[in-house]
């Protein structure tokens, strides 16, 4: 099975492991992964802030980048929820409504293709630890991902995994959420903190790396010692 890496903004300049990992979990897998260097932002930040006709150039690159893939896999349920937007965004445009609706068809978050497409619920992952793991809103409530995640964690030998109190709520960050509602935003990523902390969990895990530096951010500003990791490390843990 070939698959093209969607690598995501957010992990190509900051968190450029979580590719590696998701690159090597998907080849374990028995998938042929190819990374389309004509990729680019998905859109979503313009998209969010009003800028429909900027956001747009960006998701015809991404439509152009990826036209040749069978599938499209990539770490973050928030970027690739994006993608499943396309056909809302071209609807009714003779030229990209078609490239619009295969993209989205064929686009998928990492743990959601190992579970859903692969059937695979086991990776072979092996991770002492205390963990507890934090749903990003745009996994669970745009891509519709909520099981997937937690079936694999579930497997990993070692793991102790300690239900999130609350954990369906938001962290703060919410893209330019963020920036343009800052007083809020550090109201909800304190409480997420706290949830958090309730745990006793000597790891945060998430499948968004936004969420997880915001909160992370959060903890390390108020002295807290908590390591976050993108589900990939863990799941490539052996």
């Amino acid at each position: 099975m070939k698959v093209s890496l969607f690598i995501t903004c957010m992990c190509d300049i900051i968190g450029s492991d979580v590719g590696k990992h998701t690159v090597e979990l998907l080849e374990k897998a028995g998938c042929e992964v190819d990374f389309p260097e004509a990729q680019t932002c998905c859109g979503q930040p313009a998209f969010n802030s009003g800028y429909l006709q900027d956001s747009k150039k960006a998701m015809k690159q991404m439509m152009r980048a990826f036209k040749d893939a069978e599938y499209v896999v990539g770490p973050s349920g928030s970027c690739v929820g994006m993608l499943r937007e396309y056909p809302k965004v071209f609807r009714g445009d003779p030229e990209w409504e078609e490239q619009a609706n295969n993209l989205a068809a064929k686009s998928y978050e990492v743990t959601q293709f190992l579970v859903d497409v692969l059937g695979i619920e086991d990776v072979g992952a092996t991770f002492n630890g205390r963990v507890t793991y934090h749903p990003s809103c745009h996994m669970t409530r745009v891509l519709g991902v909520k099981d997937a995640p937690q079936k694999l964690l579930r497997n990993v030998k070692g793991m102790d995994l300690i239900e999130l109190p609350l954990a369906e709520d938001c962290c703060g960050f919410g893209g330019t959420f963020a920036v343009k509602n800052s007083v809020i935003s550090g109201e909800m990523v304190k409480e997420k903190s706290q949830h958090v902390s309730e745990t006793r969990a000597e790891y945060l895990i998430g499948g968004d790396m936004a969420c997880l530096y915001n909160i992370g951010g959060r903890m390390t500003r108020e002295g807290k010692n908590i390591k976050i990791l993108h589900i990939t490390e863990v799941l490539n843990h052996q």
